[in-house]
């Protein structure tokens, strides 16, 4: 900018130069509430409900402001900070498009990822088009243009007015970024509008912005807090059934079984949605299910969120009882935490991890260290040519590598292995086209939709074909072996699921998968029980003849109680009676002092372990994490 206009500009009164700035925050207001969408942040409620839209856009004013600080230019400072918002709107559209929920807090964690391994598998996620793309470059080149060509608002000497305005909005930023309790002053659930059970009702009433920084000072100001009366009463009224649980005979002459786990991405039924209810397209898991356990599986995400189920079915922890953890592997800090793994191992298991993926994507290397792994096989502990499926590796690939890491002699051996065939989004092209394009779609799903749904069936068969072929290799072993399959979550086919709708006229939310539990050299007879996650590993050890653990037995106990609670968030809350709301409340208590490892103290001696594997499993998660722990093949 010539010097000349720079001067004349700097020579503007200094009423002048607020009201501009002023006339540039009321702008950002506006478009905030234009970008946001929702009825109660419009730029019509400016009269009606000020609160709501002005603080809806405050965050992004303070950014502008303290930009203006920096750079002493007032359009390119609201220009930039309108830049970073529309991307972080343009990241809750693709969330939401995909995971039918809009972003939280704890997203912004996965930040980290995306240089961890994550981008292959979130960047899969970014729109196809190239309109997008070509904005947010026109948007930078606008930017930069201001900072060449807009003279500055002010002088670059203020005799120190500049510093101490700008150290000023820095630390007030600073302060809402990291929680500080009086902001609960200005976005607080009364006088804006907060429903902690879900935050796209949150969202929709008080914006997108609102909503991240309530649910941030929320999750602050969360502290989990455990009753012990509570705990003492709860145990006081199961003690018995779960001492039934604990003392049940077993065969002492049986040798324990080698335990296989396969959590498959994606997978469940169709037959729950409208158009599949009789198109039989599991039939592998239908004719397995004739001959061992099997049910609706209740978990606690919706189309992606893995480790939420992940994490449930490890440890045994309901995440419902942990408000504050979305994304359990990024937030433990504890380099010991209780797991089914670390049970196992103390009664001289061999623990191995499996996934056909990089291992510090999601943060699984460190975490499975945490939960008791001895090993973790990862993407490149697989053979180079092990085979792929459209995105993905596929899930063949993943039964031969659980096949060759079974042993014929030795300890007995757990195997978790975590399948990604199936994983979204599903507008990749598969291996075999013509196969896909077989699959039948309900007429009323339209073209685009009809494409992922036949994708997803595409990969979700092939999961259901290795069940099958799994199963089937493992019932010509020498040693016992138990296998346990589930699904981590509903498919994110959210459009194709708001036109079919379910069969059970419910929220695709609140949906249960599926799972499974057989022996495959002595099927039995078919049981189908209601589950939850978080209760599978304590009916997979009472399965396996291991009955030392009363919290495990009494995640059974409670099972017909309990297990129908969990949900994805978001999800409309199922009705329950006032049984069920005490065992619930009395629950939290218990998972509390669990994941702190101060239950057994409040245990009675006769809900104690009482064999060896008590010295083993205390002198295991005395071992620092990672100790004489090989993670890798």
């Amino acid at each position: 900018m010539p010097p000349v206009y720079t001067s004349l500009f700097l020579r503007r009164s200094a009423a002048e130069r607020i009201a501009l700035v002023l006339a540039m925050a009321v702008a950002f207001v506006l478009l905030t509430g234009l970008l946001d969408g929702n009825d109660g942040v419009a730029a019509s409620q400016l009269l009606a409900q000020p609160t709501f839209p002005l603080a809806n856009a405050m965050p992004g004013v303070m950014l502008a402001l303290l930009i203006l600080a920096l750079t002493r230019r007032t359009f390119l400072s609201f220009g930039l900070a309108y830049l970073v918002q529309a991307m972080m709107y343009g990241v809750n559209a693709l969330k939401v498009a995909n995971l039918g929920t809009p972003l939280l807090p704890a997203d912004f964690r996965m930040v980290g990822q995306l240089r961890k391994g994550g981008m292959h598998v979130l960047g899969s996620y970014l729109p196809h088009s190239p309109w997008p793309y070509l904005a947010m470059l026109a948007g930078a080149a606008l930017i930069a243009a201001m900072w060449r060509y807009e003279p500055p608002l002010f002088a670059s000497r203020t005799g120190g007015k500049r510093l101490v305005s700008g150290s000023v909005l820095a630390a007030t930023l600073a302060t809402l970024l990291i929680g500080v309790p009086g902001w609960r002053n200005v976005y607080n659930g009364h006088k804006l509008w907060l429903e902690p059970w879900s935050a796209a009702a949150t969202t929709s009433h008080s914006g997108l912005v609102s909503s991240l920084v309530m649910f941030h000072l929320q999750d602050r100001r969360t502290q989990q807090k455990a009753d012990p009366a509570a705990v003492g009463k709860l145990l006081q009224t199961t003690g018995n059934a779960v001492r039934a649980r604990m003392y049940a005979p077993v065969d002492q002459g049986t040798a324990l079984p080698d335990i296989v786990v396969v959590q498959s991405e994606s997978f469940f039924d169709p037959s729950i949605v409208r158009g599949y209810e009789n198109a039989h397209l599991t039939p592998n898991l239908a004719r397995l299910a004739a001959g061992g356990m099997s049910g609706p599986l209740h978990v606690p995400t919706y189309g992606g969120g893995t480790i939420r189920t992940e994490f449930e079915v490890l440890t045994g922890l309901s995440l419902r009882y942990f408000n504050n953890m979305q994304f359990p592997y990024l937030q433990l800090n504890d380099k010991v935490v209780p797991s089914m793994v670390r049970t196992l191992r103390a009664h001289g298991y061999e623990t191995v991890a499996i996934h056909g993926n990089d291992p510090t994507f999601w943060n699984r290397n460190t975490a499975f260290t945490a939960l008791g792994f001895d090993r973790f096989v990862s993407q490149s502990g697989f053979p180079a040519n092990a085979a792929m499926d459209g995105k993905y590796m596929a899930d063949s690939a993943m039964t031969d590598e659980i096949m060759s890491q079974l042993k014929d002699a030795g300890a007995p051996q757990f195997l978790f292995a975590i399948s990604l065939e199936a994983h979204g989004p599903y507008d990749v092209p598969p291996k075999d086209s013509v196969a896909r394009d077989a699959i039948p779609v309900p007429s009323a799903v339209d073209a685009k939709d009809k494409v992922e749904v036949q994708n997803y069936i595409y990969h979700m068969q092939h999961a259901d074909e290795e069940l099958g072929r799994l199963a089937a290799l493992l019932a010509k072993r020498s040693r016992p072996t138990l296998l346990l399959f589930y699904g981590d979550h509903l498919p994110g086919l959210t459009d194709a699921y708001r036109t079919t709708g379910f069969v059970d006229d419910q929220n695709m939310l609140g949906q249960p998968g599926t799972w499974l539990l057989i022996d495959p050299r002595n099927p039995g007879n078919p049981q189908r029980i209601d589950m939850a996650s978080w209760m599978l590993p304590g009916l997979l050890l009472e399965r396996a003849g291991i009955h030392d653990d009363a919290y495990y037995a009494l995640t059974q106990v409670l099972a017909p109680s309990l297990a129908k609670l969990t949900r994805a968030p978001g999800a409309t809350p199922p009705p329950i009676d006032a049984q069920q709301q005490q065992f619930d409340s009395d629950m939290a208590s218990v998972a509390v002092l669990r994941m702190k490892g101060k239950l057994d103290r409040l245990l009675p001696a006769s809900l104690l372990p009482t064999n060896t594997a008590v010295a083993k499993r205390d002198d295991a998660e005395a071992v620092p994490a990672g100790a004489a722990m090989g993670m890798h093949r």
